[in-house]
């Protein structure tokens, strides 16, 4: 009894026309550019998405200036709690405030933006990287007009007052500057 061999398998010659391949793939979606300029290699990659594109081009010193940030705040946050008044005198060169409690405010306040800013050290979002980055810029610039009404309205001017407003006016610069930079695209290779 001979056995019977079976036919040999044809192999379809659509798998390797490239005519045939690129239809098949447009048909699918892959291979083609989306709106944000991606070429997509397969259906799963244009599904979950690239991770590439979530990852953050960091500028020089960001991660500096937020350690910076954060340790700025919480050291005044904590002064302001404990010590109301040595932080006064030395912002204002007074002696005396009339109420601890605005000033203890203040420090509540910014304990819960360095918070922010301490866990905002430790992702890789984008998203919040800039708010923490805007969050602080406003905070900056907030401050500086406050104590530019204040020392108007009391007509001096304290050396302390005066190197706030400055230190106040370059963190605005800086922190604006790291908002655009991490907000800017990558440019494509």
């Amino acid at each position: 009894m001979a056995a019977k061999q079976p036919p040999p398998l044809m192999k379809k010659h659509s798998q390797t026309d490239l005519v045939s391949r690129l239809k098949t793939r447009k048909i699918l979606g892959v291979g083609g550019e989306d709106d944000d300029g991606e070429v997509h290699r397969s259906k799963i990659s244009q599904v979950l998405g690239n991770e590439i594109k979530f990852a953050v081009r960091e500028p020089l010193g960001l991660r500096v200036w937020q350690l910076v940030s954060a340790v700025m705040f919480s050291g005044v946050a904590i002064m302001a709690l404990a010590f109301p008044d040595q932080l006064y005198d030395t912002v204002f060169e007074e002696e005396s405030v009339s109420s601890k409690t605005p000033i203890r405010l203040y420090g509540g306040a910014l304990l819960s933006i360095s918070l922010i800013m301490w866990n905002a050290l430790y992702t890789a979002e984008k998203v919040i990287i800039r708010w923490t980055l805007l969050t602080e810029a406003c905070y900056f610039a907030v401050q500086f007009l406050v104590t530019t009404v204040s020392l108007v309205e009391s007509s001096r001017i304290a050396t302390g007052a005066v190197l706030l407003l400055v230190s106040r006016a370059l963190f605005i610069l800086i922190s604006i500057y790291y908002y655009y930079q991490v907000g800017r695209r990558s440019k494509k290779v």
